[in-house]
């Protein structure tokens, strides 16, 4: 496994709609392993393929309940919205309010090519449908509601303040 570049806003790679996967061979599956390293390495939820420069309609998600791979995904069916604050590891440090579909119905190749379905709601809905607007040449930024603004991480505030009071004690 190895960690690839992410590509940043403004490269052109990232505006080209994705190729089909034929086939699972040895450089789609070191694409897939790469990408979920690059992701985890990042801190991201979701990772396409062209985020890394490859123009394959691949994309890996995990909101936490483990890695998701799919391969020439197509969504089938939305439902509902939702709007909250979405960000995107081509674009680090900033996010905006975007509405997207708050349940998406799915098909999809995995790692070993077998054909799946998912249904998803909230996070993993959001998820899905911000990765596969990648495989379009799309990015969250061209559906902001208002301004991108920087993003505030809570545990940086904490861990700040906690600093702050251990050094405050050591003072006394």
């Amino acid at each position: 496994m190895a960690l690839r570049t992410i590509r940043l806003l403004g490269d052109e790679i990232l505006k080209k709609t994705c190729r089909e996967v034929a086939s699972m061979t040895p450089r789609t599956s070191q694409l897939i392993e790469d990408m979920l390293e690059t992701m985890y390495h990042a801190e991201g939820v979701g990772l396409a393929a062209p985020q890394v420069g490859v123009l394959r309609r691949v994309v890996v998600i995990d909101i936490g309940d483990g890695p998701l791979v799919m391969v020439n995904p197509v969504l089938l069916e939305t439902e509902g919205e939702q709007t909250g604050d979405e960000g995107c590891l081509s674009l680090p440090g900033k996010a905006g309010q975007v509405t997207r579909p708050n349940h998406v119905k799915a098909k999809y190749f995995d790692k070993d090519m077998q054909e799946c379905e998912i249904e998803a709601d909230e996070l993993l809905a959001r998820a899905i449908c911000h990765e596969l607007d990648h495989l379009e040449g799309r990015m969250y930024v061209d559906l902001v509601e208002g301004e991108i603004h920087d993003v505030v991480y809570e545990e940086d505030d904490e861990d700040e303040s906690e600093e702050d009071g251990a050094e405050a004690g050591e003072e006394n």
